[in-house]
């Protein structure tokens, strides 16, 4: 069987970081064909050179890869099995420090923390809490509450777990398989993101489809 009679089979993720100016195929997409000499060179084909300065985000049509496909087998069919139009993010290769880590994951926590005590105890003072606890406490035993008894530990005991329970964390372990609910937040506010990148560079004339030629941030191969 010729090289043109083969089909290749692609796929590519919505977003691809990369960390070389000098992108191939291989790096955005996976390759499959069955000859393996044409998925090994379509993976180390040069797509584009990505000029300008590290965080910069090019969105690309799955055309623009095809029409590269094209050029080296112009017979071959091309079947993409991924995103349509997927976002490259050039980082550069920089190595960040561990005390960088370590500040910015003491910042986030410190914030976390602060934010949701705050959220909780505002949401007791409107409630008047206190009082609540007690009238119940005074309901159920003829004393007056001293604000420091068995309701208002149980119920810190209990709202503890009760977040525990919710966000399915404990330290590494997950108390089940699924995905915890701020790990499903963060996925929908990835997509929501990468959703507004692509149809924003659609809009704009930003995006690299077949038509588009080299521009300041991009060149072709």
């Amino acid at each position: 069987m010729s090289a043109e009679q083969d089909t290749v089979y692609i796929k590519g993720e919505r977003n691809i970081v990369v960390q070389n100016q000098i992108v191939t195929l291989g790096d955005l997409l996976e390759i499959e064909c069955s000859n393996n000499m044409i998925a090994t060179k379509l993976k180390t084909q040069k797509l584009m050179k990505i000029s300008s300065k590290p965080q910069t985000k090019v969105v690309v049509s799955v055309l623009k890869v095809i029409r590269q496909i094209h050029q080296m087998y112009p017979k071959i069919e091309v079947q993409n099995l991924g995103e349509t139009d997927f976002i490259v993010t050039y980082e550069g290769q920089k190595e960040a420090s561990n005390l960088i880590y370590v500040c910015k994951t003491l910042f986030v926590s410190l914030v976390t923390f602060v934010g949701a005590a705050f959220s909780i105890m505002a949401f007791h003072n409107d409630i008047s809490i206190t009082k609540l606890f007690g009238h119940i406490y005074t309901l159920l035993t003829g004393k007056i509450s001293s604000g420091f008894t068995m309701l208002e530990i149980s119920y810190s005991i209990g709202l503890m777990i009760g977040i525990l329970i919710f966000f399915n964390h404990f330290g590494k372990k997950n108390a089940s398989k699924d995905p915890t609910p701020m790990e499903v937040q963060m996925r929908l506010y990835e997509n929501d993101i990468q959703t507004t990148v692509v149809e924003n560079a659609s809009r704009k004339g930003r995006e690299m489809n077949v038509d588009t030629k080299d521009s300041t941030s991009v060149s072709w191969y």
